[in-house]
């Protein structure tokens, strides 16, 4: 069994937040009273709502398939699987990319797996799934 869940990198908390504090403040600076702090209220939480949507997708092996947010994959149609480095990721997800391959990438994860697919009805060649587990997520996949 494997489970991740693929998070919004820290990095991408401030500037959503200082944006809406700003805006909010312009606002605050042209209204007096209560009015002044409803973007506040609506602003902030929407800008720390944001971030937390971008991590809501998982990664999961579990009762013979792979779960990658909405997508399935019965693990019976997995033939190879392999790991791709940090150091091969700008080119497997730029020239080699296939345009009919199945992707789930983070910029703030480095690692990712290919998992390439036996199954003759779906056009799909294989999933690219950004992971910060690889080896762990490969075992599960019963490749590894």
């Amino acid at each position: 069994m494997f489970r991740e869940r693929l998070y919004a990198a820290w990095w991408s908390w401030p500037l959503p937040l200082i944006g809406a504090v700003l805006m909010a403040a312009q606002v605050h600076m042209g209204y007096p009273g209560l009015r002044a702090w409803l973007p506040y209220a609506v602003l902030v939480p929407l800008a720390i709502a944001i971030p937390l949507w971008l991590g809501r997708t998982k990664v999961e092996v579990s009762g013979g398939e792979l779960w990658v947010g909405d997508a399935h994959l019965p693990l019976r149609f997995v033939d190879e699987v392999e790991i791709i480095t940090p150091q091969e990721q700008r080119r497997a997800l730029g020239p080699d990319l296939d345009p009919a391959a199945f992707m789930v990438h983070r910029s703030s994860i480095r690692t990712s797996v290919r998992i390439w697919l036996d199954d003759p009805d779906d056009p799909t060649p294989y999933w690219v799934v950004s992971t910060r587990r690889p080896a762990e997520l490969v075992k599960a996949l019963g490749k590894g």
